[in-house]
């Protein structure tokens, strides 16, 4: 890529560049450190006011390799100590903690922390005492290869167990020798046994060493006094008062003081009043080394006496070129720094070897640190304001410092228009990003307050409320006029606003200014340690390195280390210079014009313009001159803007490529590297830094550049430079300013805390896209502080992509991965820009918003993005899309979609939406762009954005029929889904998928009988589907529930319709027989009925030859597809019969069934019990209910009509005719119900007839009223009766008589009724002989002209012999009586018998 060959080039550049401070002060709330508070016994309180504020910072021996990378830093104030541990990797849990030595001031530098195997060993020196705090390593906390969490527990968590108050680890300082009272120097260090030993100037003069025994061994404190007296030194034990004080005094007191550990020594370093460096061996208790310092400056006598008492002393060691010593003398007005290196010789004699000396016209030094070829210093200048500079004393022959520059303090003033609104205005310049600190606004709102609220631990968006209802309740109690007018309103507005501001300015002042330096010299990060924060010095760029750079500073730049070509890099000098002029020149005014051109979306040559008009027509100072002037020295101006513009441009060919996968420790290492909360602010702060700037520097440029076209000048534009080339670059200048202007907005705009439900609702719709699985899209974290939108990136998706880059190339191996910071932030934020830029084709940034659901931001991103950058263009409409289906305006995101097509395969983020899953068949890319779409809007439930979709895409996929089909199918179900019928209908019909279509037409049947939107169902066309729709609606008819769905019914009007009468008969006689099979209730039947008059009324209206119809299927069976196979009781598949007999049904038949269902719901509505045996009953079995029921008249009917016997109703009725003789009143009762079931003949009487006498009336109605041959019905009739012992009715005896009286004789033999066949056989000879003839149904009694008659002799022969048989008296009576008119008959027969013989002729 572009940018990857040539920034490696420019950050090589970087070595002697100036450097920005990028601070590391979040929006969080302040921490809440725990509290620790100890009380020395024995002690008088001192003031806490004794001694200045100071501050200190520790690193640890490993914080230069990855997975070490914590260090610690300290600040002391009065008899309080705040210990913070900060990572730059991971967030520490509990990493703060306030110690309070009460009555026991700390001295200024007084905090030394030590590192062991198993230890962080805190030594603290206090006015009074000296203490010892073990820590936990964090090696032993946890192992940095195992760190994978975003958060671990800091080395302070459990500092309340630590045992402070323990005797062997905090001792008072003796009152002999004392603490010298004008010095505040102090050293501390461990021995290589684990001795704590405490250097202090003693109050004689001289150093005394205080040394605690090893933490786990006994011993006794002892005290060491180091005296230029004599070469042996005496040990003070006991605290024995000493009188040698040799010519030691005041002047050789320590001001600053130093140690370096040997392996079994410790060489302590004191720079005293008297200007002289001396160097004892604390283990041999000699002064090694003096050296007078005056001999290395300018020294006037004055000096000479003076106590040195602002000297400052630092010592730097480094493996290859042993120790360093830094010393800075101070004298008024000026100070100096020499740098020395400590040289051995032999017997133990050492020298300095004097390296450099470097003056400084600064005023008051704070602090300054020393490495091995560098000083950096820390200065308050006569303003008041923080200096920081830093020089590399081997290489700078010139003693030029390089500047550093620092955090602005915020304006004095915000200025506020007329038409603006005062509070909006504060407020976004009190709360934008990187502006006021959390705790700077807390504590002015404490103030502003007056102490009447606490308010603490308020999260960003809870102290802007907090603001907010303060200044305005301020106001409001502050006006007392009950009207005023609007413009003393605003100014009222503008005057608290501005009071609360001043407020937060002061505590911002006092929070942000610097107390020390720090330095890792295993890293050679330098940082500032401040009262409530730490900031970072990162190298500067070199563009942003001209610019910044102080006028004096730019004239006396080393050309020829900007570029290689020395010409060039005065042209560039030169024209930073004419940039620098215009910047000075523009008011707040003209640069609110760029400002807002930019956020309004207008061209920002036509804003340069128009400030290049206002610069021209207010130009008092004749700066246009000057800039005139300076262009004319420029001998190639138009390659000199090619080339800044070079510098600052971003754009990459292509994405960053990622290495090959390293090993797993190096891996679980990388993986954490950067990953804080504080290297997230340090790295934003940085680029929003360089944005900021490279935005002005842009401005100023285009500004310039009109100013060349105004000018015209060809001496100006150079020989042969051509108009079009200057147009050129004003066009490549505008897209590079709006790019900054874009990125600087979004690192101060805040990214918006999103509730969990809706971010697993936005997975889900990930998902969908099958986006959910990308770096881009992790959910973020809660944080205490909200983050910016480039921070939230940051730290979820760039900082994994500018890891990867960096370290886990092919070509990297562990010995390169040492963590140099400037070269390792440098690095950083070269590869986080062009991740950011716009016009690369990385999309991660917009990915990233919207995987995080920062929907509103991603808005205003892509409104400011798209009227100017032609990258990803469909991208961004995609994006604009999703934000406006959230926001519920889905028709404009279907026009983003929409938009978005024409781009797809043409983008990196469309090609990864379009990629096909495993198994999917392949299409056109826009067509899978469209199908992920169109999943999406499904599952937001939108389907009319769907269809409209769908319809769309159908376009692009007019040679692609399986794309059709899912499209139309698509279209149709949501069509389907929505009530559009006929949509859905038209849909179906047009896809040209068999199978597919066949699916929706299933669907469209089912569907609309569930809405019972019949009418449409039955009116639609189905041309070409007729069939398809019949068997449709037969399966399911046959496969559901009969009483639950009316799939008959629909199937019967659709059949009706389209006037298919026979069909519509078969239906519906169909239906009726599974009415009667498989719902046996009432309203089962009743239905059965109605649809058998439906199947009748449709063969009437068809032509008599073709009024028939086909008898469905016994038994319901259906081939269904699908169904599972018959078996037999032993579990074998039944084999299905090939062939079926066919049975045609005429009306007549259908009438006749019509019939039996009738009379089924007649019986079953008398009698519900019997719905389950009626419903499919054969005529026999519904006779035999009827009969049971005692409906007698319909049992007849269905007798007649089915040709079959009535004699089972004549059997049942004489049944119950003997039930009723025989039962009680109960019986009587009952019997009413069915005889009032059946048709009685009208009969008047005179008396009250009974039931019983009603059933024998009906019985012999019946008797009447249906005649049988041989007179069936009376013989079983009387059969019956006979049989239950039941005496004969007169009247069917005489009935019978009229009828067979020989089978009645013979009846009553059967049933040995003797006495009744006699008086019989009696009448019946009567009857014959002429009395009584009408009775027996004889018409002509007996005589010789009558025709032939008989008696049936063998009954009567048979009864003759019973008769005689029998051993009853009356029976020999009965048989001599019947004997008797046996003989006289056959006399008369006899008689008769020859009188017709000889009348004959």
């Amino acid at each position: 890529a572009k940018a990857g060959t040539r920034r490696p080039k420019m950050a090589a550049a970087l070595a002697a560049r100036s450097c920005l401070e990028l601070s590391a002060a979040g929006r969080a709330p302040p921490r809440s450190p725990q509290e620790v508070s100890f009380v020395p016994p024995g002690i008088a309180p001192l003031p806490a006011g004794r001694y200045s504020d100071s501050a200190g910072g520790f690193c640890y021996q490993e914080s230069a390799q990855l997975g070490a990378a914590t260090r610690n830093r300290w600040v002391t104030s009065g008899d309080t100590v705040e210990l913070v541990e900060e990572s730059l990797d991971v967030n520490l849990l509990n990493n703060a903690v306030r110690l309070r030595i009460q009555g026991c001031p700390f001295l200024p530098g007084g905090i030394h922390l030590c590192e062991v195997q198993s230890h962080l060993v805190v030594l603290l020196l206090t006015a009074q005492t000296v203490h010892r705090l073990l820590l936990p390593h964090p090696a032993r906390l946890y192992r940095s290869e195992l760190i994978t969490e975003s958060q671990v527990q800091s080395v302070f968590t459990d500092i309340s167990k630590i045992h402070i108050r323990d005797p062997s680890n905090y001792y008072v300082i003796p009152s002999v020798p004392g603490l010298a009272p004008n010095s505040v120097a102090s050293a501390a260090w461990l021995s290589s046994e684990g001795e704590a030993l405490f250097a202090l100037p003693s109050a004689s003069g001289g150093i005394f060493v205080l040394k605690l025994p090893p933490p786990d061994a006994p011993g006794s404190v002892s005290v060491v006094e180091l005296k230029q007296s004599s070469v042996v030194q005496r040990f003070l034990t006991g605290w024995m008062p000493t009188a040698i004080r040799g010519d030691g005094g005041p002047s050789d007191v320590p001001v600053s003081l130093s140690v370096h550990c040997l392996d079994h020594d410790a060489f302590l370093f004191a720079l005293c009043q008297d200007h002289k460096l001396r160097m004892w061996s604390y283990k041999d208790q000699m002064c090694l080394m003096v050296a007078d310092l005056l001999e290395f400056m300018p020294v006037s006598r004055d000096l000479r006496l003076a106590a040195g008492t602002g000297h400052r002393l630092r010592l730097a060691f480094s493996q290859s070129l042993g120790l360093y010593l830094g010393v800075y003398m101070h004298a008024p007005k000026r100070g100096q720094f020499c740098v020395f290196q400590l040289v051995s010789t032999e017997s133990n004699r050492y020298s300095l070897d004097h390296i450099s000396s470097l003056f400084s016209s600064q005023e008051t030094l704070v602090d300054f640190a020393l490495t091995s070829a560098e000083i950096w210093a820390l200065w308050h200048n006569e303003e008041n304001q923080t200096v920081v500079k830093y020089i590399n004393f081997e290489q700078n022959v010139a003693g030029q410092w390089n500047q550093v520059f620092v955090q602005p303090l915020p304006e004095e003033e915000v200025t506020v228009r007329q038409d603006q609104d005062p509070r909006e205005i504060y407020l976004e310049y009190l709360f934008m990003p990187g502006r006021f600190t959390n705790a700077a606004i807390q504590k002015a709102l404490q103030i502003f307050s007056q102490g009447t609220e606490r308010h603490m631990d308020l999260t960003w968006d809870e102290l802007r409320k907090e603001v907010t209802l303060a200044v305005e309740n301020e106001f409001q109690g502050s006006v007392t006029e009950y009207e005023c007018s609007p413009e003393e309103f605003w100014q009222l507005q503008v005057e608290f606003w501005s009071k609360f501001y001043a407020c937060c300015l002061q505590y911002q002042e006092a929070l942000s200014r610097p107390l020390a330096l720090h330095l890792n010299p295993y890293t050679s990060m330098v940082c500032l340690l401040k009262k409530g924060s730490v900031s970072f010095l990162v190298p500067c760029s070199l563009v942003d390195h001209l610019y910044l750079l102080s006028n004096e500073h730019l004239l006396t730049e080393d050309d020829a280390a900007i570029f290689e070509d020395l010409e060039m890099s005065r042209d560039v000098v030169c024209l930073v210079q004419c940039l620098r002029l215009i910047g000075e020149s523009i008011s707040m005014e003209m640069a609110f014009i760029m400002e807002m051109a930019c956020s309004r979306l207008q061209p920002p040559e036509k804003a340069a313009e128009q400030i290049l008009e206002d610069l021209i027509a207010n130009d008092t100072e004749n700066v246009m001159e000057d800039i005139h002037s300076k262009l004319q020295e420029i001998r190639n101006p138009i390659h000199a803007i090619g080339l800044l513009i070079r510098e600052m441009d971003y754009e990459t060919d292509a994405d960053m490529e990622r290495g090959e996968t390293p090993h797993l420790a190096l891996r679980m290492s990388l993986s954490q590297l950067f990953g804080s909360s504080t290297a997230a602010h340090v790295v934003c702060g940085g680029v929003a830094k360089i944005c900021s700037v490279r935005f002005l520097l842009c401005r100023d440029l285009l500004i310039l550049q009109q100013l060349l076209l105004r000018l015209g000048d060809p001496m100006v534009l150079g020989g042969g430079q051509l108009f079009q080339s200057q147009q050129d670059l004003l066009h490549r200048t505008s897209p590079l300013l709006l790019s900054y202007f874009l990125i600087r907005w979004a690192s101060q705009c805040l990214a918006s805390d999103v509730p969990v439900d809706t971010l697993e609702s936005n997975l889900q719709h990930l998902s969908v896209l099958e986006l959910a699985d990308t770096t881009a899209l992790t959910p973020h974290k809660l944080v205490s502080g909200p983050q910016t939108i480039v921070e939230l990136f940051f730290q979820e998706v760039a900082r994994k992509h500018i890891i990867s880059r960096l370290f886990l190339q092919p070509n990297t191996s562990l010995a390169e991965t040492s963590l140099n910071w400037p070269h390792l932030i440098t690095s950083i934020v070269t590869d986080f820009l062009p991740l950011l830029w716009p016009s690369n084709p990385s999309f991660l940034f917009p990915e990233c918003l919207m995987g995080s659901c920062q929907y509103t931001q991603l808005q205003e991103y892509i409104r400011l993005l798209q009227p100017w950058c032609h990258v990803n263009m469909g991208s961004c409409c995609f994006m604009m899309g999703r934000c406006y289906l959230v926001m519920g305006e889905g028709h404009k995101a279907l026009d983003c979609f929409c938009q978005a097509a024409s781009e797809v395969g043409r983008e990196e983020f469309l090609d990864r939406l379009i990629q096909p899953e495993e198994g999917e068949v392949v299409s056109t890319p826009r067509l899978q762009y469209y199908n992920k779409v169109l999943r999406l809007l499904e599952m937001l439930g939108l389907p009319e954005l769907v269809i409209e979709l769908a319809t769309l895409a159908i376009m692009e996929s007019a040679d692609d029929w399986r794309s059709q089909a899912t499209l139309r199918t698509c279209i149709f179900k949501h069509h389907l889904d929505l009530g559009h019928n006929s949509e859905a209908y038209v849909a179906l019909t047009q896809n040209p998928d068999p199978g597919r279509q066949l699916d929706c037409l299933r669907q469209l049947v089912v569907v609309l009988c569930e809405r019972s939107q019949l009418q449409d169902l039955v009116e639609f066309p189905y041309v070409n589907l007729h069939n398809e729709v019949v068997g449709i609606i037969e399966s399911h008819a046959r496969a559901v529930d009969l009483m639950t769905h009316n799939y008959y019914e629909l199937l019967y009007a659709f059949h009706v319709y389209r006037h298919n009468y026979r069909k519509a008969g078969t239906v519906m006689f169909e239906y009726g027989m599974r009415l009667g099979r498989e719902v046996r209730t009432l309203r089962g039947l009743q239905k059965q009925g109605n649809c058998f008059l439906a199947a009748i009324n449709c063969l009437r209206l068809i032509r008599p030859e073709y009024a028939w119809i086909v008898q469905p299927a016994s038994g319901a069976v259906y081939e269904r597809p699908g169904a599972s196979p018959k078996r037999s009781h032993d579990g074998e598949c039944m084999a299905v019969p090939s062939t079926r007999q066919i049975e045609i049904l005429e009306l007549e038949d259908l009438e006749r069934e019509c019939l039996l269902a009738r009379i089924r719901l007649t019986l079953v509505e008398h009698d519900v019990s019997a719905a389950a045996v009626a419903g499919n009953s054969t005529p026999e079995e519904t006779v035999s209910l009827l009969v049971r029921a005692g409906l007698f008249d319909s049992a007849i009917t269905l007798c007649q009509t089915f040709k079959l016997p009535l004699t089972p109703i004549f059997e049942g009725l004489t049944f119950k005719c003997i039930k009723l003789q025989l039962g009680g009143e109960a019986a009587q009762a009952k019997a009413w119900d069915w005889l009032a079931a059946n048709q009685l003949s009208a009969l008047v009487t005179t008396k009250e007839s009974s039931a019983t006498d009603e059933a024998w009336r009906l019985l012999s109605s019946y008797l009447e009223r249906y005649p049988s041959q041989n007179s069936l019905y009376h013989r079983c009739v009387i059969s019956k009766l006979l049989a239950h012992g039941i005496p004969l009715p007169n009247w069917l005896i005489n009935s019978y008589k009229e009828v067979d009286a020989a089978e009645l004789l013979r009846l009553y033999l059967n049933y040995d009724l003797l006495e009744e066949a006699v008086d019989l056989v009696l009448e019946y000879v009567d009857a014959v002989l002429g009395k009584g003839h009408q009775y027996f149904g004889i018409e002509v009694p007996l005589s010789p002209a009558s025709p032939t008659m008989w008696l049936p002799y063998t009954a009567i022969d048979q009864l003759l012999q019973a008769l005689r048989e029998s051993s009853a008296s009356e029976n020999s009576v009965l048989y001599e009586k019947l004997n008797d008119r046996m003989e006289d008959y056959q006399q008369k027969v006899s008689v008769a018998t020859m009188e017709r013989l000889y009348c004959r002729p």
